[in-house]
């Protein structure tokens, strides 16, 4: 059955009311997924669209949940207002506000898949429930799928347990809607109260529970932005958190109106932050992540990078084009089904990518490979290849380059080598090396241009600025022309930006622009790179830490003269 095609009997559609949890993607559930994957329409705010639309079906229609920006209110009264931002809801290019349960329950009359997603659980949002009964009252069916609550999920990420082995009573509270009797109660209470805030009421929250009867030096956390790397979190009592914030210079803010979680108690572990604090203390957190690198090459590296807490940024510093004259490279991959080559060797995804597209246009698939030996130079290559459906014969067992498929590949033996003959289909601009090493080994080669490289063009306005002007707090350079191209599209990083080199050459061209090289990778492997830099982040931390200094990004320093070049 098709996403668009609806079981007999529900004419009118189909409305999920799903969780997106705290804000963290990963927390999304399985069957949210699920949803997201199958629905016509999504409605919900800016934030959680941008939570779950990865996982949205291509031309998936969006209903953005707007909010007045002086008041942070809905506009109107009562419920929710909805932005339509698909091009057929508007009228002369100014998008209509709606009343959000009509326009989920006129979509679903539509016959459409609705998803109706909400920050946290739909059993804790202020509207969702209107909506489920707004359903039900037209007879259009809908589903829940809960989240992770952000009241839970975010103390979680702050590294805050809510009980303890006592199993103390927790209490939720939402500062905005508490009556004094609420107040009243949590403050007899001496367990655990996660209050939901702002960041310009949490003064006022703890003052609330101080008038109840809760102690001023009870423990205190504030976290803002919970769960994604934005968070932030301070340790303070009911008495002091006013004083904290200030020192801190958070307040006053213009962004005193952002949510936050304050959890209050005893036993709420806040004394226990330091060590129970896994999230905020990853080696790279928060930490703006240069990667030159296309979308495809840099995904299964901007993960690892996540990972350690960053937020990687991809710039492509080459373009990737067929070559100026096609006919060498349609010989070739006939000649491999013909059978004119004993070898083919990869020296990059491109290049896998390149004769992939070839087969495809010939209509043809990985059995094409049969009875020919494949050598693969990387481990991104070696993937490419396997999700092509061909497993390496050959793959460097030391240095992952030209000179390391040499050591390892064998010489030509004409008793046990048929065929003589060495297809390699490589970019425009790469060196002889491993031609001239495959034909002292005894080899013919075909020495095919598959692609050819460009330099990229400039990345936007707003990534040189930050480039320049050290808003970016490391980039890794993956190989000598990510250097060049990078510094040619968009400028030299500046002197607070660390430096990664996947290896010597890479560092020597670095250096040659007057970058310092603060990392380099123990063997040319990006993954090993991003695991250096995560060390050094690590080492940073632990650094400043122990010399009493507050913890900050790279781009947070602001030193008064340009990095030198390095001389040694």
């Amino acid at each position: 059955m098709s996403p668009t095609t609806l079981p007999a009997g529900l004419e009118h559609g189909h409305v999920t009311f799903l969780g997106a949890g705290p804000g963290d993607p990963g927390l999304l559930t399985l069957r949210a997924v699920e949803a997201l994957a199958n629905a016509d329409v999504l409605v919900g705010e800016h934030e959680v669209l941008d939570v779950v639309r990865t996982h949205a079906r291509a031309g998936v229609a969006e209903l953005n949940t707007d909010t007045d920006p002086s008041t942070g209110a809905y506009p109107g009264a009562g419920t929710p207002q909805l932005t339509v931002v698909d091009g057929e809801s508007t009228t002369a290019g100014v998008p209509a506000l709606r009343d959000a349960a009509h326009l989920v329950m006129e979509a679903a009359r539509g016959g459409k898949r609705v998803v109706r997603a909400v920050s946290g659980d739909p059993g804790l949002d202020a509207y969702a429930a209107g909506e489920m009964l707004a359903c039900a009252a037209e007879g259009v069916p809908f589903e829940v799928v809960p989240g992770v609550a952000t009241a839970v999920g975010v103390p979680a990420y702050a590294g805050v347990p809510l009980r303890d082995a006592q199993g103390a009573d927790v209490r939720f509270v939402d500062a905005r809607t508490a009556s004094d009797r609420c107040w009243t109660e949590v403050g007899a209470s001496d367990g655990t109260v996660v209050v939901s805030t702002t960041l310009d009421s949490v003064a006022a929250a703890a003052g609330e529970l101080v008038a109840a009867g809760r102690k001023p030096d009870t423990p205190m956390t504030v976290t803002v932005a919970g769960t994604t790397t934005r968070q932030r979190t301070w340790t303070a009592t009911l008495g002091s958190i006013a004083q904290t914030l200030k020192q801190a210079k958070v307040l006053p803010s213009p962004e005193g109106g952002r949510a936050v979680i304050a959890v209050v108690g005893e036993r709420s572990a806040a004394a226990q932050r330091d060590q129970l604090s896994w999230f905020e203390n990853k080696p790279l957190f928060g930490w703006k992540v240069l990667v030159p690198r296309t979308k495809e090459q840099a995904a299964s590296l901007s993960d690892q990078l996540r990972s350690y807490g960053a937020v990687p940024h991809e710039v492509p510093t080459i373009a990737v084009e067929p070559p100026r004259t096609p006919q060498q490279m349609e010989r070739a991959v006939k000649g491999l089904v013909t059978g004119r080559y004993e070898w083919i060797a990869f020296t990059s995804v491109n290049a896998v990518r390149a004769v992939r597209e070839k087969f495809e246009e010939y209509g043809l698939d990985a059995r094409a490979f049969a009875g020919i030996k494949v050598a693969a130079v990387g481990e991104q290559t070696a993937k490419a290849l396997v999700d092509f459906g061909v497993k390496p014969d050959l793959v460097p067992s030391g240095e992952q380059s030209a000179a390391g498929l040499l050591e390892d590949w064998p010489p030509y033996d004409p008793v046990f080598d048929p065929i003589d003959r060495v297809f390699l289909p490589r970019a425009d601009i790469a060196t002889e090396t491993l031609v001239a090493g495959l034909i002292e080994l005894g080899w013919e080669v075909d020495d095919v241009t598959a692609y050819r490289t460009v330099r990229a063009s400039p990345p936007p306005a707003e990534t040189r600025e930050a480039i320049k002007g050290g808003g970016f707090d490391a980039v890794l350079f993956t190989s000598s022309s990510t250097v060049r191209n990078l510094v040619g599209i968009a400028g030299k990083p500046h002197n607070v930006t660390v430096i990664a080199c996947i290896g010597p050459a890479t560092a020597k061209t670095a250096e040659e622009h007057g970058l310092r090289v603060d990392v380099m990778a123990p063997e040319p492997s990006v993954h090993k790179l991003a695991e250096a830099l995560a060390d050094f982040g690590l080492k940073r931390r632990a650094a400043a830490l122990a010399a009493g200094d507050p913890v900050t990004r790279p781009s947070e320093r602001r030193p008064g003269a340009r990095r030198r070049r390095s001389t040694t």
